[in-house]
């Protein structure tokens, strides 16, 4: 049984981070930035469904692939991990709610905006202040939680889809 529920959640993982890599094609730029709305939108379902830690190694990975696609840039790492972060940890741990998926933009923006602006940026040997990577990934992260709140409550009208993976699917 421990086996057979390990797989499901390596396989959503592979699967969320591929539909995060998919989605990449719809986004428009912001400066420097990309902005992926589908990939908070991907954030708020894995969140949810696999957990905070399952949920960043997607977002990880769908950063990785985009990068060396060249779909992405190396802001989506700060820009995507927060955010599931924060999903995943309330959800689970906490309120288990879907309108936690809204909170989303608080990784986004507040966590991801100022490891953008204060390492990542400086490393790269690039002006950008606090506040344009917060407006950039607010543009992203906002319209992101919405269709992914809208996503998870289709999702939870599919009887065959027991859609809380992490915690043994309680």
């Amino acid at each position: 049984m421990k086996k057979n529920y390990s797989i499901r959640l390596f396989t959503y993982t592979a699967l969320f981070a591929a539909l995060a890599v998919l989605g990449s094609f719809v986004h428009f730029p912001i400066g420097p930035v990309k902005v992926f709305p589908f990939q908070h939108a991907i954030n708020v379902a894995a969140g949810i469904m696999i957990g905070p830690w399952y949920g960043m190694v997607a977002a990880f990975l769908a950063a990785l692939v985009r990068l060396m696609m060249g779909t992405g840039t190396v802001f989506a790492f700060p820009g995507g991990i927060p955010g599931v972060l924060v999903v995943g940890a309330l959800y689970h741990y906490f309120f288990r709610r879907d309108w936690v998926g809204f909170l989303e933009p608080i990784g986004t923006v507040l966590v991801g905006a100022t490891l953008s602006a204060y390492l990542v940026a400086p490393w790269m040997e690039m002006s950008a202040t606090l506040s344009f990577f917060q407006i950039s990934f607010l543009f992203s992260s906002f319209p992101g939680s919405i269709i992914g709140f809208l996503l998870i409550k289709v999702l939870r009208k599919l009887p065959w889809l027991n859609i809380e993976l992490f915690n043994g699917g309680e």
